[in-house]
């Protein structure tokens, strides 16, 4: 019988098949002991469950190429370092030579005590670490019964389930699932950004899914409403069908855009660039004309090894990524770990209670000179391959950008003398996250030769609420009125000093936010290669004369509702 399921939608697509079903992993194993004589062989079969764990981990990070090497291989790095994790190790052993349980109950306890550690954690972030410890105890628990830890996909199927990692979404996408519909998440997870990127339908929030939804039935998934269509009837399916036609001449379309100048119907050109983590997001942003590279995330060096990467290593990749967009310039983030990013050379401290607002972006490259000065060496010399400038993470203020100026001044000084050919003058940037370099940026404008807002976090620091939150969902929103005052604060205090001004968070990359982001004086966007043709085609088809003259009235909106209306009548004409 026909259901229909309300859930939001995570990442646009509409998707045609078959449930397949994953129930919540729970480890459903009753108490059992073993022998003293059993104990070596049974400490033994755990250890080789948690090899063919790693060997899997290990297999599953080789396949992954181009942007998921960087977005996916985050997440398998951090279950890797579960699986090394000596409390979870240990206490495991423990359990087993003390109490003489098996394996699996020993798995199981250990689980639990570990959750209840996780639970009674006032961080929301550290709580959502929970899911990842899941995943990887599931997985030792499969290999100990020498089965895959999750049935292959069939091609066609949608898989209905209470969360999804990112770490999976790639290798599910592989198998052929068309979809995925879970009970909860958040549209502005990890697991949502990077469905968006592979442009996998996702629809998450769907209460009833695991309660409403059986293995095998035919369901319609619309990742832009966030509806769900158990068992779908003629007018649906006729629906359907008017969907695909009207994505495939949207995508005709938007490709027509390719060699087409991003620039208003009132004749102003915007700037245009592209984030990219890879030589393959290079690729597109250079077919696609982008203005340049305006977010080249490092940090995936760190991530994929145990030892720090050379000087060597990081000028090969930067020279590479330089020579790539072909002498458009490159903006090259240095190291942003912390927070929700472990790197395994152990820069990263794993005790911190707070990390979000700990020791993480510029604070965590100042507290490491050495491997600070070797970054921004490897920058300095990719810089005679082409124009590179430098955007430094994390920025509170003046002391910070002067420290980094300082040591950009030493390391180009150091490196001539070596005989090094390097770039006259390098652009050095602060990315405006942090809600007091918002406020404050005309204390620190004077010694930045450009800015870019981020605004992931600058939103949920501003807002005090986790993005990863789904119960915070409604709450972390770019439409409140006092995330618009600050975007506009910070674009006239660059506008005034003359200093260029950029976004390069997720919203830069939504088209329906552009007329905004426009109306609030911004002309560079820097934003998913996916994107970018949805945002040019946003943007030729607003007078930025007209929105100028609504800017008034869109900052004194007092709530969401009436952004929403200000965006709604902006776009009417």
């Amino acid at each position: 019988m026909r259901a229909l399921l309300p859930g939001h939608g995570a990442s646009r697509g509409s998707a045609l098949g078959r449930a397949r079903v994953r129930l919540p992993h729970v480890l459903d194993v009753v108490e059992q002991h073993i022998r003293p004589g059993q104990i070596d062989d049974e400490v033994g079969r755990l250890h080789a469950a948690v090899d063919a764990t790693r060997g899997e981990m290990r297999t599953l990070r080789a396949r992954l190429h181009g942007a998921l090497a960087k977005e996916v291989g985050e997440f398998l790095d951090l279950h890797a370092l579960l699986l090394d994790d000596p409390e979870l190790l240990h206490g495991l052993d423990e359990l087993i030579r003390t109490g003489r349980y098996t394996a699996d109950y020993a798995l199981r306890l250990q689980r639990d005590r570990l959750a209840a550690v996780f639970d009674g954690m006032d961080d929301a972030y550290l709580k959502s670490r929970m899911d990842d410890l899941d995943h990887v105890i599931g997985r030792i628990h499969a290999h100990l019964h020498q089965r895959a830890p999750d049935a292959p996909a069939v091609a066609g199927e949608i898989l209905v389930s209470d969360n999804v990692a990112p770490s999976e979404l790639a290798q599910l996408q592989t198998q052929g699932v068309v979809a995925v519909v879970t009970a909860a998440g958040s549209t502005l997870s990890h697991s949502a950004i990077l469905a968006r990127s592979l442009h996998l339908p996702l629809v998450v929030g769907t209460a009833q899914a695991l309660q409403r939804i059986n293995d095998g039935d035919v369901l319609l998934v619309d990742g832009a409403t966030g509806e769900v269509v158990v068992d779908p009837d003629p007018d649906d399916l006729r629906r359907y069908r008017e969907r695909l036609r009207d994505a495939a001449r949207e995508a005709r379309e938007l490709g027509r855009l390719r060699s087409k100048p991003s620039r208003t119907r009132d004749g102003v050109d915007i700037a245009l660039w592209a984030n990219a983590e890879s030589l393959e997001d290079v690729a597109n942003a250079h077919a696609l004309g982008a203005a340049g590279v305006g977010l080249y995330r490092t940090e995936f060096l760190f991530l994929q090894q145990r030892e720090l990467p050379s000087e060597d290593q990081q000028f090969q990749v930067y020279r590479d990524l330089v020579l790539g967009m072909g002498g458009r310039p490159v903006t090259i983030r240095t190291l942003d770990l912390g927070a929700d990013k472990a790197d395994r050379a152990g820069l990263v401290a794993g005790d911190e209670e707070n990390p979000a607002l700990g020791v993480r972006g510029v604070r965590l490259s100042l507290a490491h000179p050495g491997v600070f000065d070797t970054q921004l060496r490897a920058i300095l010399r990719a810089s005679n391959y082409g124009p590179v400038r430098v955007l430094v993470p994390m920025v509170s203020g003046r002391e910070e950008m002067l420290d980094v100026r300082r040591r950009l001044q030493r390391a180009a000084l150091q490196l001539r003398k070596q005989g090094h050919e390097i770039a006259v003058q390098l652009e050095l940037g602060a990315m405006i996250e942090v809600p007091a370099a918002a406020i404050a940026l005309h204390g620190f404008v004077d010694i930045v030769d450009f800015v870019s807002i981020g605004t992931n976090d600058l939103v949920q620091y501003l807002l005090a609420a986790d993005r990863n939150n789904e119960a915070l969902g409604e709450l972390y929103s770019p439409l409140h009125p006092g995330v618009l005052r600050l975007l506009r604060h910070v674009i006239r205090t660059g506008a005034e000093h003359d200093i260029p001004v950029a976004m390069c968070g997720e919203i830069a990359g939504d088209a329906t936010l552009a007329p905004m982001l426009l109306a609030l004086g911004l002309r560079e966007f820097s934003l998913h290669p996916a994107t970018l043709l949805e945002v040019r085609r946003a943007i030729r088809d607003v007078d930025l004369g007209d929105l100028q003259a609504r800017t008034e009235k869109l900052l004194q909106a007092r709530d969401r509702a009436g952004i929403e209306r200000w965006l709604k009548a902006a776009t009417a004409g």
